[in-house]
């Protein structure tokens, strides 16, 4: 098992994630990722999309993922 760490990117910002998660595959990160996007737009859709960067223990990026929002105006 080892410990990865959930960065966020939003509109600009970045939170970094002091905490991690341990989790036991790539699989699992990918599954962690999928669910983190969602939640952090839930509340209101993102201007330029919501990114998740995880990196292992040793800082090392090993999973990125985008969450983005199209809309069209059809008048």
């Amino acid at each position: 098992m080892a410990r990865y760490y959930f960065h966020i990117h939003r509109n600009g910002q970045f939170s970094k994630d002091d905490e991690g998660s341990d989790l036991d595959s790539l699989d699992q990160v990918r599954d962690e990722a999928m669910a983190v996007l969602p939640a952090t737009a839930r509340d209101d859709v993102p201007e330029d999309g919501d990114r998740v960067m995880v990196t292992d223990e040793a800082g090392k990026p090993v999973y990125s993922a985008t969450l983005t929002f199209a809309g069209l105006s059809l008048n």
